[in-house]
């Protein structure tokens, strides 16, 4: 991919998959501005980007409120004299089950997920259509909002969120040549290591580098950030200027396409439904094979 000429900002991209995805459009000629609410990160993950031959520069601040949205669209245009990419990354947990979660809890997730994705759109989307050449929407999404998840009343709500306003989106956007994609990755991070099937597996590759086995790469599509980074890097070319308003799942071996909340069952009855007559069709009609819930245990 040829990236060369565009300017992207990757939100949280001091460390972990933010990194990943600044390192990789800037490998592919994209100039980029990294964020991250530690400075030292992003300070440290500028230098990389650098070192390896690439432009970047850093711009640190919580992602949530409109001022932070517009200081990185700001970053972009004065540093770069433009923005094309704007990759929505930076994200954190409060996980609690639901009689314990406190509403700093929900409030921060949805805040930095789903208010700080709005807001960071918003802004490049505004400087998108001005310059009048299209661009790319990049937004992170989870297995949880796609499926739910325990202990994750608002991070499972945040993603689910996300994925709505893409569709919204693709929608809106569509005029102006700017598409809008959620990507859904799987891969080693701080977060997949609590998870005690992978934890192993994380410390072994972190530590010493060990590869992940296949029967994680491509059972279970969990990989390393750096394969997600190759559909972040798509999803900003010009090769996927027809994609748009889709949930985009990778991790290991595994590249899929996950579907839209649809109807997959119905029926009728002449003058409406009392709730007897919902009693009685129920489970011979629309709730004979019930909709699933929850992420799949790993089978490793």
């Amino acid at each position: 991919m040829d990236l060369n000429g565009k300017v992207a900002v990757v939100t949280g991209s001091g460390r972990g998959l933010g990194l990943a995805y600044a390192e990789a459009l800037a490998a592919s000629g994209a100039a980029v501005v990294v964020n991250d609410v530690d400075a030292g990160a992003a300070a440290a993950a500028v230098e990389r980007i650098g070192a390896a031959g690439g432009r970047a520069v850093a711009e640190v601040g919580a992602v949530g409120s409109a001022e932070t949205a517009e200081a990185l669209v700001a970053r972009a245009v004065d540093a770069f004299g433009r923005l094309d990419v704007m990759v929505t990354n930076a994200g954190v947990l409060r996980d609690r089950v639901l009689w314990k979660m406190s509403d700093e809890d929900f409030d921060t997730v949805v805040r930095v997920h789903l208010r700080g994705t709005f807001t960071c759109v918003r802004a490049a989307v505004a400087r998108m259509r001005e310059q009048g050449e299209g661009g790319r929407i990049v937004v992170a999404g989870s297995p949880a909002g796609q499926r739910g998840n325990f202990g994750q009343t608002n991070y499972a709500a945040a993603k689910a969120g996300i994925a709505a306003m893409v569709r919204t989106w693709a929608m809106e956007l569509a005029k102006a040549g700017i598409t809008a994609n959620a990507v859904i990755p799987v891969a080693a991070t701080a977060m997949t290591r609590t998870i005690p099937a992978f934890a192993p597996h994380v410390d072994a590759l972190e530590q010493h580098g060990t590869p992940l086995p296949d029967g994680l790469r491509k059972g279970e599509g969990f990989g390393t950030p750096e394969d997600v980074a190759s559909l972040v890097t798509y999803l900003a070319s010009d090769a996927s200027a027809d994609v748009t308003g889709q949930c985009i799942g990778i991790g290991g071996d595994k590249l899929a396409l996950w579907s839209h909340p649809q109807e997959v069952s119905v029926a009728y009855a002449d003058g409406g439904w009392s709730a007897d007559a919902i009693a009685a069709a129920w489970p011979v009609t629309v709730g004979r094979v019930p909709e699933t819930y929850g992420i799949p245990a790993p089978r490793i």
